[in-house]
């Protein structure tokens, strides 16, 4: 670390928690980001601010005026622009360390599986079933740590998954659930919401890179944003599984 990053790192290098050792691990990370909406933008700035040392940004979608309420990554001047690009921009301005990749197509398959390998974490920014279990199944092959979060209308969620053996997965939460599929569009969401779980989602990476404190593993934690009342409900590994179970 040079002193310009001393510096700019000092606030959480002062926790005992972190230390420089903890920041060296971030500094020496690359976390693999889907989803540059509502929760990925507020955990691809806190990362890149925190000092991760590579980003890897994944969305196919373009700015619209109507993601600008909550997806604060964007702003107005980046409507049409394809959501990497204004992504990139905003975070090569926010801090000039953390390298920036992006993938504005589609991950599927063994691309999808050769990315997640070469990541030491994952965080799950997306809003449909079929891409989280895709990305969840990717992580499990790989034994690759996820952090999952959703929000919808006043209601939010974040969970870790591992990707060790013994622990449950995003699939053993919800099973073959794809019919659940709900989105922002159709339900509503309100703006600071997204950026609470997507803080959440921040935070988890950064416990789990620098190994601070008790990640989200085998835990659930749901906000009622109407009432702002936090629940935590205990998550166990389902041995039927078609993703992690017993074969």
């Amino acid at each position: 670390m040079n002193d310009d990053q001393l510096l700019r790192y000092s606030r959480q290098i002062m926790l005992p928690a972190i230390g420089i050792e903890g920041q060296e691990r971030l500094l020496g990370s690359r976390v693999l980001l889907f989803g540059l909406g509502g929760l990925g933008s507020p955990a691809a700035m806190y990362l890149a601010a925190a000092g991760v040392g590579e980003l890897v940004l994944v969305d196919f979608d373009r700015v619209d005026l109507t993601n600008l309420q909550r997806q604060i990554i964007h702003s107005t001047g980046f409507i049409g622009q394809l959501k990497v690009d204004s992504a990139r921009q905003t975070l090569r301005a926010l801090n000039p360390d953390c390298r920036i990749e992006t993938v504005s197509s589609k991950l599927e398959g063994d691309e999808l599986a050769r990315e997640v390998e070469k990541a030491d974490l994952v965080i799950d920014g997306t809003d449909n079933f079929t891409t989280r279990f895709a990305i969840n199944d990717a992580c499990v092959a790989t034994r690759t740590p996820l952090v999952s979060g959703a929000a919808i209308r006043m209601e939010g969620q974040v969970s870790v998954f591992s990707g060790q053996a013994d622990a449950p997965c995003y699939r053993c939460l919800y099973g073959n659930s794809g019919e659940l599929d709900e989105s922002c569009s159709q339900n509503g969401v309100v703006s600071p919401l997204v950026g609470i779980i997507g803080s959440v989602q921040a935070l988890e990476a950064i416990k789990l890179l620098t190994g601070a404190g008790k990640p989200l593993i085998g835990r659930l934690l749901v906000l009622d944003a109407m009432e702002m009342q936090w629940q935590t409900l205990k998550l166990k590994k389902d041995p039927a599984c078609r993703t992690c179970g017993r074969k």
